[in-house]
């Protein structure tokens, strides 16, 4: 058994840097500092609440500066060299850093910063809060190409330690309100990189669409996770199966390839799942991708969304979903949300959910012939940090799982 290694240490601007080892890596321990010279971050952004909804917009200005599809020479998720002092300074498996220009924070705590649930929830003209919170970027490699689904097992089970442990930590900070680890894949999606990586934004509110939740949980009781995994698992929409986690397409799918996957027991975010839950979501997740990828000639853009209970709000009956959406409705074909979909949140579906589940079982089954995933080369104990500044290893609350 080895363990995933976990590595903080700051950039040069203060921005929190960490480093996730994989479990059978073949990195030396150290890892150059950033020489870079520190530049100023930008100020937080600021929230300004719809009165037609009550939603709230932050709006982050600093975004507009952010780089935009750059050659592989000069990615900023790549390793550092000399001729790009990109943001991580030294060979990385997994690196998770504090986002340049973020959508929230830095800034956790301010003058402005929401009051608590009945303060956002309250409608007026003119309302605005102070966007703390965080934003991070997840790196899951340190090549300039790919997505979750051209990883290994081994470090796709790294990517998911990550995830819980971030999800863990974020939820922690102040005004944090829900915590959202998601890939955005290809450009048809908006992408601003090739490099493969994701995201986590740490929310000041909790979000329009786990809203919409809520009050479905209010409307049906409590076991609405458990009876739609029930009813899904008996139902000719199944994609994959295994010991704790089912691949389906959902009754309801809005979107031409859209899958859904939950975990068998309930556990209301990432930071509950047991390791051999993410050992098992580590093969299965990328059986999945690679199925998606497999529909066509060509790779399929995507958005995985984990969705997580919020922080300390009906945690005991909001179930972790993990939920995959693509446009692509042909080989060269997308859906496009317009009037319908885009001005009256009124969705048309194209294809129909058991028919998509057909094609996605076909794809996973020529994916696992044709780029077969294989199994986790060693048995992963849990998360040890390491702090960079004294080399001294203590164990994580994973490691004793």
């Amino acid at each position: 058994m080895a363990a995933i290694t976990k590595r903080p240490t700051r950039l040069a601007d203060g921005r929190e840097l960490i480093y996730y080892d994989d479990a059978d890596t073949t990195l030396s321990p150290e890892r150059k500092p950033d020489l870079r010279e520190p530049a100023p971050r930008p100020a937080t952004a600021t929230m300004r609440q719809d009165p037609l909804t009550g939603e709230w917009v932050s709006i982050a200005a600093a975004r507009q500066n952010r780089v935009m599809l750059p050659p592989a020479e000069l990615d900023p998720l790549a390793p550092a060299s000399p001729t790009n002092p990109s943001e991580i300074p030294d060979l990385y498996d997994v690196a998770v850093f504090e986002n340049k220009s973020p959508s929230f924070g830095p800034l956790l705590e301010d003058g402005n910063a929401p009051e608590g649930l009945d303060d956002l929830a309250a409608v007026g003209l003119g309302r605005t809060r102070t966007s703390v919170g965080r934003c991070e970027v997840v790196c899951f490699s340190p090549a300039t190409t790919g997505a979750f689904g051209s990883l290994t097992p081994s470090r796709a089970r790294t990517v998911i330690e990550a995830w819980a442990d971030r999800t863990a930590q974020l939820s922690t900070l102040p005004g944090v309100r829900q915590v959202f680890p998601f890939e955005n894949r290809g450009e048809a999606i908006g992408v601003t990189l090739h490099h493969p990586h994701g995201q986590i934004y740490a929310y000041p509110y909790i979000t329009p669409r786990t809203t919409a939740l809520l009050r479905s949980l209010d409307a049906y009781g409590p076991t609405l996770f458990a009876d739609i995994l029930e009813r899904e698992r008996a139902s000719e929409r199944v994609v994959l199966s295994g010991e704790h986690w089912t691949a389906f397409v959902p009754f309801a799918a809005r979107w031409p390839i859209e899958i859904h996957v939950l975990p068998h027991r309930h556990v209301a975010d990432l930071a509950e799942t047991s390791p051999e839950e993410r050992d098992e979501l580590a093969t299965f997740y990328l059986r999945v991708l690679r199925g998606v990828d497999a529909l066509y000639d060509s790779p399929t853009p995507y958005i995985a969304a984990w969705h997580q209970a919020p922080v300390g709000v009906r945690r005991d009956e909001i179930r972790l979903m993990l939920q995959i959406t693509s446009p692509r409705r042909g080989a060269d074909r997308l859906k496009f949300l317009a009037g319908s979909e885009s001005a009256m949140g009124a969705w048309i579906g194209d294809i129909p959910p058991e028919q998509a589940a057909v094609a996605l079982r076909e794809a996973v089954e020529r994916a696992d012939r044709e780029n077969p995933v294989g199994e986790l080369p060693v048995t992963v104990s849990g998360l040890v940090t390491v702090d960079q500044a004294d080399s001294a290893s203590t164990p994580d609350r994973e490691a004793d799982r």
